[in-house]
Parts: C-alpha cells; sequence; structure tokens
C-alpha cells in the first residue's frame, strides 16, 4: 500500500470524525473562542512563553527558551518535510460539508504543526518547570481540539502532531541527562 493510498483510506475514515467536531464550530462563540485558540497557537502564545520564562527564572529560563527554541526549530524541519511529502488536503478542501473556520498557513493537513509544537513546547517545559503544566497543559489540548473544530485537520493529523512533538521533545530531554 502506498503512502497516497494509506491517507486515503484514512481520508474516508476520519471525515465523519471532522464533521462531527466540525460542527460543534457552526456556532459563531464556539468559533470566535477557538479561532482565538488557534491563533495563539501559531506561535505568539509560546513565543511570549520564551520570552518571559528568563524575566521569571533567570538563567533557568534562559535554558528553557533556549531548549523550546531547538525543539521547534527540528519540529519544524520534520513538519515541512512531512507536508510535502504526503501533500494531503485539508478536510475543509476535501468535503463540502466541512466547514474552514479559520485561515490555513498552507494546503496540506498532516500533521499538525500547531498541535506538534503545543506538545513540544509544553514537554520542554514541564521538563525544566513542571508546576507549569497546570496552566500550559488545558491550552495544548484546546490547540487540538482547535484544529478540528476549525475544520482545518484530521484526528490522525493532530495525533501525528502530537506525537511527533512529543518525540522531538523526548529526544533532546534524553540527550541532556
Amino acid at each position: 500500500m502506498t503512502l497516497k493510498m494509506l491517507f486515503e483510506r484514512l481520508t474516508d475514515v476520519e471525515t465523519a470524525w471532522c464533521l462531527r467536531a466540525n460542527r460543534r464550530g457552526e456556532q459563531l462563540d464556539t468559533q470566535h473562542f477557538f479561532a482565538i485558540v488557534s491563533r495563539l497557537g501559531d506561535g505568539v502564545a509560546w513565543y511570549l512563553l520564551m520570552l518571559l520564562l528568563p524575566v521569571v527564572y533567570g538563567r533557568d529560563g534562559v535554558t528553557a527558551a533556549l531548549h523550546m527554541l531547538a525543539v521547534g526549530i527540528v519540529a519544524l524541519l520534520v513538519y515541512k518535510s512531512l507536508k510535502h511529502l504526503t501533500g494531503r488536503r485539508r478536510p475543509c478542501d476535501r468535503s463540502p460539508l466541512v466547514r474552514r473556520h479559520a485561515p490555513m498557513l498552507d494546503l496540506y493537513s498532516f500533521p499538525s504543526g500547531h498541535t506538534m509544537h503545543a506538545v513540544g513546547f509544553t514537554a520542554v517545559l514541564l521538563y525544566h518547570f513542571p508546576p507549569l503544566g497546570v496552566v500550559v497543559s488545558p491550552f495544548v489540548f484546546l490547540v487540538a481540539s482547535s484544529r478540528l473544530v476549525l475544520g482545518l485537520h484530521y484526528p490522525s493529523d493532530v495525533i501525528a502532531g502530537a506525537l511527533i512533538g512529543g518525540g522531538v521533545a523526548w529526544a533532546s530531554i534524553a540527550l541532556l541527562t
């Protein structure tokens, strides 16, 4: 089975799930909420956090911010390669029933870069400052959920993004210990 055939089968299975999640975004207040979460997950929240860590935690914050930056760069390289390799179209482009409720950053859906970075950055953050997990972990869940509700990703895109982000973070932490 080729990669293209695998994604076709996944798309057939996941379109119904996408539609159910996407219908949650039909209410305007839900759309706005998840669009804001998505926008923050574009990088705004993470870049602000990386800037604040040194201010709040000094040298340890600088170390954590640089670690997050390194994970972000490696994850971005993996992300770009996979996006072009798979060329999986977004649910809102494949099904007329799935509506896009936010702008797309690029054409392809696999993997979810928002989820990948959210998980990767959070894993690094939790390694350096575990108590911050109470604040950041719910945001990661909302970012991942926003990708489905806004009609931009399939569940497997989000799962793959989480696994890649977590894997890159875990590998970087393993190198440090």
